[in-house]
């Protein structure tokens, strides 16, 4: 029998009620439920896996914890987890993080993806489906089989793209079959179920066209579903290529495809922009947002373009020795050493200092419509061996932010007195509000401590709680202190502060299999429909215009707003850049030169073409060229 909850309250429950013996109750905790408010000290009752009374009343179970003096919270939800192999799955939940998903490299296979973790996974899994690896496929000829396409395989697989000389992922744009390709492998993903489309277009900002993005966006937002995005131009502080430029492209998409979007670490330059148009944009409706870490390094790989001397010295107008950290050699590196590392190793982690991050902390921690989302790498040692769940958290050789995270920002929040409350909204509510809003059953039912929610709790004590791991050589990977309960869909997984062994509670968050899918090539008969109905009637030429002109008769009259819809008859490809052809040719223009007599250049530019062709009238490609 199910008590009523009512927002502020506590339920009211007859005698024969709580005669019932719950498989798991909470005990004398502080409840905590974001969503509602709900803040006062109760009883928690479990079974089969979901919260089914928060009373004052005395309730029993098969398993009790006495939660006095602690946080009884819903389990953080963390979307930008990388290390989801058993070692970074395992230090994660002793950070509370319940539901550990990649939104940002994603995964290829989807259907393999979930199949191999079915049973087996300690913490609740998902994934997008990644457009880097559906790149792979097109640009670079990689197969791609399997389960395990995800970030454990993500440095080789780059690696191997660029055996070649060319890695065409992040550097050759698509034409339009192979854009159509791409978009098609991502709506295959989408139909087996993965929660969006995930994006690395910062590594690809010169291979990934505008239009490409666009449809890829609009591939998620078919099926009403987001595209997570690392975007275009992080972290720069550069004209014209702003940080925030970069979350312009993708959020104009999300708004005219009405689609939802997140934004993953904004937490460099630009921050404060971009927050204030993402409110903007949710206050017209739309279902936008974006995460932080709370740590004044990131984490990435030697080869990245970001950390290249173009961008980094030249753009960023940083010093290696005082921002490039090897967390294998333990101290800052010199440029002669980075660059080294960056030709011959680079895939090996590098932590990456941006010193602003000290001072814009202070206000990341105060935003409600922030999620945190810990960007916590693969579990590695100093070798660079992948670590298995029984490996030492000392062992670990990485960034800090792998394993602590989000008692981090409850420290940092308690030592800066901001509401506790509002950190639950940044550690698992916000997520669970905007993924359920996406019509994500699984989040409709997290990120909440009410009845008839999940049982993924969190249970913390908030005087005490704090990360322990930090940038020192063997302290990487130490797991937080002061979240001594964690249970995953109503299991204990974590007990007095130790995870436990064998207990595999982790269930898929996972939209369902659809029969077809929803994809659309992209093409001019596409862009045309949207723009215009075809009205039979073609819009006259440049040539038609000086022809008519000469002759003393009046041009064809285009009807207001209608445009020509008739193919060209020599192949041209709207959706290919011609990088290589001359500036002039792309850009020169009759009409608009700085002639003292437009009027006659015009003619000149007709009679030199008639002339040149024995008085026929010039080709399509030569009037473009004109145009």
């Amino acid at each position: 029998m199910r008590t009523l909850f009512l927002a502020g309250t506590l339920s009211v429950c007859s005698t024969l009620c709580f005669a019932q013996t719950y498989d798991v109750v909470i005990l004398k905790g502080r409840v905590m439920d974001p969503e509602t408010g709900f803040d006062q000290i109760a009883n928690v009752g479990i079974s089969n896996g979901w919260i089914t009374a928060i009373t004052d009343e005395e309730i029993s179970g098969s398993e009790s914890i006495d939660a006095t003096g602690h946080v009884v919270a819903p389990g953080f939800i963390d979307l930008e987890q990388h290390g989801l192999d058993p070692w970074g799955i395992k230090v994660n939940l002793r950070d509370g993080v319940t539901t550990q998903m990649d939104f940002e490299v994603g995964a290829a296979n989807i259907e393999e993806w979930y199949g191999a973790r079915e049973g087996v996974t300690q913490a609740n899994y998902g994934t997008v489906v990644g457009q880097e690896f559906a790149r792979m496929r097109v640009h670079d000829g990689l197969v791609l089989e399997g389960g395990d396409i995800d970030f454990r395989n993500f440095f080789a697989l780059r690696a191997q793209s660029v055996e070649d000389g060319v890695e065409g992922w992040s550097s050759v744009p698509s034409n339009r079959e192979q854009m159509n390709e791409i978009t098609a492998q991502l709506d295959e993903g989408l139909r087996l179920g993965a929660l969006g489309v995930g994006s690395t277009i910062g590594y690809a900002r010169e291979g990934i066209t505008t239009y490409e993005m666009f449809e890829a966006q609009r591939a998620a937002a078919r099926y009403g579903r987001l595209t997570s995005v690392h975007h275009r131009f992080h972290p720069s502080a550069s004209t014209p290529t702003e940080t925030q430029t970069g979350v312009n492209e993708i959020l104009v998409n999300a708004m005219v495809l009405g689609a939802p979007l997140h934004i993953h670490h904004d937490n460099d330059y630009g921050w404060w922009e971009n927050q204030e148009k993402l409110q903007m944009a949710r206050d017209q409706g739309y279902n936008v947002w974006s995460s932080y870490y709370p740590w004044t390094a990131g984490s990435g790989n030697y080869g990245a373009s970001i950390i290249a001397p173009e961008n980094w010295e030249g753009s960023m107008g940083y010093k290696y020795e005082d921002t490039i950290f090897d967390p294998q050699l333990d101290r800052f590196v010199t440029k002669d050493e980075f660059l080294s590392f960056a030709e011959n190793e680079p895939g090996r982690t590098a932590i990456v200092f941006s010193p602003p991050r000290e001072q814009w902390l202070n206000d990341w921690i105060t935003i409600a419509g922030y999620g945190i989302s810990g960007d916590g790498m693969a579990g590695l040692d100093i070798e660079g061996n992948l670590m298995s769940w029984d490996a030492p958290y000392e062992d670990y050789a990485g960034h800090p932010r792998s394993a602590g995270s989000h008692a981090l920002v409850l420290r940092l929040a308690r030592e800066a007195n901001v509401p506790l409350m509002l950190t639950l909204t940044q550690l698992s509510y916000i997520h669970a509000k905007r993924l359920g809003d996406t019509g994500l059953r699984a989040m409709q039912v997290r990120g909440r401590m009410q009845e008839g929610m999940v049982a993924d709790i969190t249970i913390f004590d908030p005087e005490t709680v704090a990360e322990k791991a930090n940038y020192t050589l063997g302290q990487q990977g130490l797991p937080s202190e002061g979240i001594p309960y964690v249970l995953v869909n109503g299991t204990l997984v974590v007990k007095n502060s130790e995870v436990q062994r064998g207990i595999f509670a982790g269930q898929p968050i996972r939209f369902p299999v659809e029969e077809s899918g929803r994809f659309v090539p992209a093409g001019r008969e596409q862009i045309m429909g949207i723009l215009t109905p075809d009205t039979g009637t073609a819009r006259p030429t440049l040539l038609d215009e000086i022809t008519n002109s000469e002759a003393n008769i009046a041009p064809v009259t285009t009807p207001t707003n209608q445009f020509a819809s008739v193919e060209p008859t020599d192949p041209f490809d709207w959706f290919t850049p011609r990088n290589g052809l001359d500036d002039g040719a792309l850009f020169f223009c009759v009409v608009h030169a700085r002639f003292e007599d437009p009027a006659q250049a015009k003619r000149d530019y007709a009679k030199a073409m008639m002339s040149k062709t024995g008085g026929s009238r010039p080709n399509q490609s030569e009037q473009r060229r004109a145009n």
